[in-house]
């Protein structure tokens, strides 16, 4: 796919995708969603990727909808906007709904929030695994602003990531916050100085890179996820099954080996299509 409002690139072993409609502050369209399914996608299968980051160009990460797709919904039904029902009737049904499609991905996916992230722009990060926050970056749920309700897995994954009342107060009020408050809410992982932002980032996914199994990621990320839908017994049999299953991969012996030698270990890369 060529893309035209997103950029994509791979560093060393980190794929940077990048919202691309500077002069809207990013706005979200169906182009955006679109490409930035089909780039993660590109990422997951390429088994020299083993970290994605999420940022936005210019002065915003993604300040929402865009206006005129808005517009052009209000004073309708909003029947042609909405998608029929996707329940789940099994875990990977969650993976599924229309905005949860980054949780598929068996990579860490790292927000860089560098701007105003409000609305979808908000829901795209929450939806990221780690969020780190320029120090100039803004936070806001919008919906409540337009006459709107919590949307896309809001409801459910916000307050279980910042807590009831955290959540309900962003939801209620739409007020937009600093990264500061974000970060002390836990919404943000990390805060860092504007200019700093992208070379921490890249540091981290950096450090992952080259300390982590890129295979112990992906089934510690599908465990953590999967557990959201379970119960303690439920998620404790899952994770005894995969350690089983770690110790006969070659990761555990490179592991350590690796610690035993006092170096830096050489795990192999995945792909999702493999």
């Amino acid at each position: 796919m060529n893309y035209e409002e997103i950029l994509y690139e791979v560093q060393d072993n980190t794929a940077v995708i990048t919202f691309n409609r500077p002069a809207r502050l990013n706005a979200w369209t169906k182009t955006i969603e679109n490409e930035y399914r089909d780039a993660l996608k590109r990422a997951d299968a390429d088994a020299g990727v083993r970290s994605i980051i999420l940022t936005g160009a210019g002065r915003g990460f993604c300040a929402g909808a865009d206006m005129a797709g808005l517009n052009s919904i209000a004073g309708s039904d909003g029947s042609s906007s909405v998608r029929p029902d996707e329940s789940a009737s099994s875990i990977e049904d969650n993976y599924n709904q229309h905005y949860s499609f980054p949780l598929s991905v068996h990579k860490p996916l790292l927000a860089a929030v560098n701007g105003p992230a409000v609305g979808l722009g908000f829901i795209a990060a929450m939806y990221c695994d780690v969020r780190f926050a320029s120090d100039q970056a803004r936070f806001g749920t919008g919906f409540a602003a337009l006459g709107l309700i919590a949307e896309h897995g809001i409801s459910w994954l916000l307050p279980r990531q910042i807590g009831m009342g955290n959540a309900l107060d962003l939801l209620y009020s739409a007020r937009v916050i600093p990264a500061q408050e974000a970060q002390a809410m836990g919404f943000v992982q990390r805060v860092v100085p504007h200019d700093e932002l992208m070379t921490a980032v890249k540091e981290y996914a950096q450090y992952l890179g080259t300390r982590s199994s890129p295979r112990a990621m992906s089934i510690i990320k599908r465990l953590v996820w999967d557990a959201q839908f379970t119960d303690l017994s439920t998620a404790t049999q899952a994770a005894n099954r995969e350690m089983v299953a770690c110790f006969g991969k070659p990761d555990f012996k490179e592991g350590l080996d690796a610690f035993a030698q006092k170096r830096s270990p050489n795990f192999a890369g995945i792909s999702a299509t493999s």
